[in-house]
Protein backbone atom coordinates (compact mmCIF):
# COMPACT_ATOMS: atom_id res chain seq x y z
CA UNK A 1 0.00 0.00 0.00
CA UNK A 2 1.08 3.57 -0.64
CA UNK A 3 0.22 6.86 1.00
CA UNK A 4 0.05 9.68 -1.50
CA UNK A 5 0.07 13.16 -0.04
CA UNK A 6 -0.50 16.11 -2.33
CA UNK A 7 -0.50 19.84 -1.77
CA UNK A 8 -2.47 21.46 -4.57
CA UNK A 9 -4.02 24.81 -5.39
CA UNK A 10 -7.43 25.07 -3.74
CA UNK A 11 -8.80 26.30 -7.07
CA UNK A 12 -7.85 22.95 -8.69
CA UNK A 13 -9.47 20.75 -6.03
CA UNK A 14 -12.70 20.05 -7.96
CA UNK A 15 -10.76 19.01 -11.06
CA UNK A 16 -8.43 16.77 -9.03
CA UNK A 17 -11.34 15.20 -7.14
CA UNK A 18 -13.13 14.44 -10.42
CA UNK A 19 -9.95 12.93 -11.92
CA UNK A 20 -9.44 10.75 -8.83
CA UNK A 21 -13.05 9.51 -8.98
CA UNK A 22 -12.59 8.64 -12.66
CA UNK A 23 -9.63 6.46 -11.65
CA UNK A 24 -11.68 4.68 -8.98
CA UNK A 25 -10.16 6.57 -6.03
CA UNK A 26 -13.29 7.33 -4.02
CA UNK A 27 -11.94 7.79 -0.50
CA UNK A 28 -9.41 10.33 0.70
CA UNK A 29 -9.02 13.01 3.33
CA UNK A 30 -8.26 16.67 2.74
CA UNK A 31 -7.55 19.86 4.65
CA UNK A 32 -7.20 23.54 3.81
CA UNK A 33 -3.61 24.56 4.51
CA UNK A 34 -1.25 27.51 4.33
CA UNK A 35 2.50 27.24 4.01
CA UNK A 36 5.68 28.74 2.64
CA UNK A 37 7.53 27.48 -0.40
CA UNK A 38 11.00 27.92 -1.87
CA UNK A 39 9.86 30.08 -4.78
CA UNK A 40 10.44 33.77 -4.30
CA UNK A 41 8.61 34.77 -7.46
CA UNK A 42 5.56 36.98 -7.05
CA UNK A 43 2.69 37.64 -9.41
CA UNK A 44 0.52 40.58 -10.32
CA UNK A 45 -3.21 40.10 -10.71
CA UNK A 46 -5.42 43.06 -11.63
CA UNK A 47 -2.70 45.44 -10.58
CA UNK A 48 -2.19 43.84 -7.16
CA UNK A 49 1.10 42.10 -6.39
CA UNK A 50 0.91 38.91 -4.36
CA UNK A 51 3.30 36.20 -3.26
CA UNK A 52 2.84 32.71 -4.73
CA UNK A 53 3.40 31.27 -1.24
CA UNK A 54 0.09 32.84 -0.16
CA UNK A 55 -2.05 30.91 -2.63
CA UNK A 56 -4.76 28.94 -0.85
CA UNK A 57 -3.91 25.27 -0.89
CA UNK A 58 -5.54 21.96 -0.15
CA UNK A 59 -3.69 19.01 1.36
CA UNK A 60 -4.86 15.56 0.21
CA UNK A 61 -4.03 12.31 1.96
CA UNK A 62 -4.80 9.19 -0.08
CA UNK A 63 -3.98 5.57 0.76
CA UNK A 64 -4.14 3.21 -2.21
CA UNK A 65 -3.19 -0.32 -3.17
CA UNK A 66 0.14 -0.42 -5.01
CA UNK A 67 -1.65 -1.07 -8.31
CA UNK A 68 -3.37 2.35 -8.06
CA UNK A 69 -0.21 4.34 -7.24
CA UNK A 70 0.70 5.60 -10.71
CA UNK A 71 -2.91 6.24 -11.77
CA UNK A 72 -3.42 8.35 -8.64
CA UNK A 73 -0.25 10.34 -9.23
CA UNK A 74 -1.07 10.87 -12.91
CA UNK A 75 -4.61 12.06 -12.07
CA UNK A 76 -3.26 14.65 -9.62
CA UNK A 77 -0.49 15.78 -11.97
CA UNK A 78 -2.84 16.22 -14.92
CA UNK A 79 -5.81 17.80 -13.14
CA UNK A 80 -3.77 19.91 -10.69
CA UNK A 81 -1.36 21.51 -13.15
CA UNK A 82 -1.65 25.14 -14.25
CA UNK A 83 1.95 25.43 -15.42
CA UNK A 84 2.57 28.34 -13.04
CA UNK A 85 4.78 28.57 -9.99
CA UNK A 86 2.94 27.24 -6.94
CA UNK A 87 1.10 24.26 -8.46
CA UNK A 88 2.11 22.10 -5.49
CA UNK A 89 3.88 18.88 -4.61
CA UNK A 90 3.17 15.14 -4.36
CA UNK A 91 4.82 12.86 -1.79
CA UNK A 92 4.64 9.05 -1.83
CA UNK A 93 5.43 6.78 1.10
CA UNK A 94 4.94 3.13 2.00
CA UNK A 95 2.19 2.02 4.35
CA UNK A 96 3.13 -1.04 6.40
CA UNK A 97 -0.35 -1.94 7.56
CA UNK A 98 -3.93 -0.69 7.66
CA UNK A 99 -6.80 -1.68 9.94
CA UNK A 100 -10.54 -1.17 9.63
CA UNK A 101 -11.68 -0.15 13.09
CA UNK A 102 -15.28 -1.37 12.67
CA UNK A 103 -14.43 -4.99 11.77
CA UNK A 104 -10.81 -5.39 12.80
CA UNK A 105 -9.83 -6.36 9.25
CA UNK A 106 -6.31 -5.60 8.20
CA UNK A 107 -4.43 -5.24 4.95
CA UNK A 108 -5.49 -3.96 1.58
CA UNK A 109 -9.08 -5.17 2.13
CA UNK A 110 -9.50 -2.15 4.39
CA UNK A 111 -9.20 0.12 1.34
CA UNK A 112 -12.45 -1.14 -0.22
Amino acid sequence: MKKIEAIIRKSKFSAVKKALHQEGINFFSYWDVTGLGNEKQGSVYRGVSYSTSDIQRRYLSIVVDDSFEQATIDAILTAGRTGEVGDGKIFVSDINEAYRIRTGEKGKETLN
